[in-house]
């Protein structure tokens, strides 16, 4: 990555400070690459992108990968992110992917989004994951009378294109079904989602993986990337491994210098949480709450909250742009008054943890799997736009099946194989990235 932020927020030695740090422990050792080796397959990222592809190869196809994971295993995104297993991998609404890709390639992207999160039940299942599901869905909240209406068009989209159950609820409904908010104009029901522990999850997979096959690296970050003749020669602290295929699963921790045709083509973004302590039946009761699942806003900033199995209610926003110690703090105090001021009969339950992470948006606002072009032999996954729990296991499974020789980049749906693009003026990303903030705020956009 180009560094965009402050030097804090790639800083692998600072823990995330989450309250999923607190859930689970890492069970295995998954030492450093302290010798030189070799391999099929190299995996660059060891989150949920990077071992779901490994699981696959090995399970699935018998083929052995070995994963560098530049810090501790979860220190990303993979153990920072809310734990929504949701839809929606393209900052495309869905009559803008229409209007580009044609009616039969989105309703392929949609089925595949949907595909993800029933991979990641299915993955629990198989392999005996604790994730923690929750909820029945996700929940889209409108309040005013054009985010509702845009509220019934999404409706008429996703039953119609996307073969989605939803349901559309007046604000008597929400108040039955999900919490009392006299402020809300309606929600949309979308049945395809839920609620999960992401770190209990991505420990999960690591763990499926080893058993199967895949080997583990924490703690070994690729620092130089070279090719000799057919075989690729991958740079970390200590040692080299070499591969005749490498998968780069890194989304929004993707350096730019990794390698020349993947740089400045990824804008990683801020995003913050907080948590607050177990709230008691009476609480919960005091704010009419009436559900597990995943619920997220049409305010022109984005909140999105849930609460957790044991009563926590996480609750999250877009993050900084700067990402020090100084902008965090401020962050913290403007989430924290953005959560009393929606839920004012909470207004002194204790917050226990805030932490924040990096979500990854493309040039393209769409998702990318493929191959590149101009060295078949190094894939990608990535660009996720905050849901990557679910996408990023169905990236994985996909990345495998092409390693594997299973399916063709030409059999994905146009809107993931479609070619990376660069940024304009890349260096300027950040600045983009301020700008675009500020209009939203003043025109009042969903950001």
């Amino acid at each position: 990555m180009a560094i965009l932020y402050d030097a804090a927020v790639y800083d692998r030695t600072l823990s995330a400070g989450s309250y999923w740090d607190t859930t689970a422990v890492v069970e295995a050792n998954y030492p450093a690459l302290a010798q030189d080796e070799t391999c099929e397959v190299a995996i660059i990222g060891g989150g949920i992108t990077g071992l779901s592809a490994a699981l696959h190869l090995a399970r699935d196809y018998g083929i052995q990968a070995r994963i560098l994971e530049a810090g501790g295993l979860t220190w990303g995104a993979s153990g920072r992110n809310g734990g929504f297993c949701c839809v929606g991998a393209a900052a495309l609404g869905g009559d803008r992917l229409l209007k580009k890709f044609g009616q039969s390639e989105t309703r392929r992207y949609y089925q595949a989004q949907r595909e993800g999160t029933e991979l990641v039940k299915q993955l629990a299942a198989e392999e005996s994951i604790q994730i923690d599901a929750q909820g029945d869905g996700e929940i889209e909240i409108a309040y005013s009378g054009d985010r509702w209406c845009g509220l019934v068009t999404g409706y008429e989209f996703l039953t119609e294109v996307a073969d989605y159950p939803c349901k559309l609820w007046l604000p008597k409904d929400l108040a039955e079904q999900v919490y009392l908010n006299p402020g809300a104009c309606g929600a949309l029901h979308i049945g395809v989602s839920f609620g999960l522990n992401p770190i209990k999850y991505t420990l999960g997979l690591a763990r499926a993986a080893s058993q199967h096959g895949a080997i583990l690296h924490s703690h070994s970050p690729v620092e130089a990337w070279e090719k000799d003749g057919n075989w690729h020669l991958l740079h970390t602290p200590a040692a080299r491994l070499r591969a005749k295929t490498v998968i780069v699963a890194t989304n929004g921790y993707t350096e730019d210098r990794l390698h020349p045709q993947l740089g400045d083509r990824l804008l990683p973004l801020l995003s913050g949480i907080i948590t607050t302590r177990p709230l008691t039946p009476a609480e919960l009761e005091a704010q009419g709450w009436r559900t597990e699942t995943p619920i997220h806003e049409t305010h022109n900033v984005l909140f999105y909250y849930r609460l957790l199995k044991d009563g926590r209610l996480l609750f999250g926003s877009r993050g900084g742009t700067v990402g020090d110690r100084a902008e965090n703090e401020r962050r913290h105090r403007w989430m924290v008054q953005a959560f009393q001021e929606k839920f004012p009969v909470w207004r002194d339950v204790e917050i226990t943890h805030s932490w924040n992470g990096l979500v990854c948006a493309s040039a393209t606002l769409t998702p990318h799997v493929g191959r590149l072009a101009a060295d078949e032999s190094v894939l990608y996954g990535f660009a996720y736009h905050g849901s990557g729990v679910s996408t990023g296991t169905w990236s994985g499974r996909a990345l495998a099946q092409l390693v594997a020789g299973q399916a063709q980049v030409r059999d994905l749906c146009a809107i993931f194989r479609q070619p990376l693009k660069k940024f304009p003026l890349p260096a300027l990303r950040i600045w983009y990235l301020r700008a675009t903030f500020t209009l939203a705020d003043l025109l009042k956009l969903s950001l």
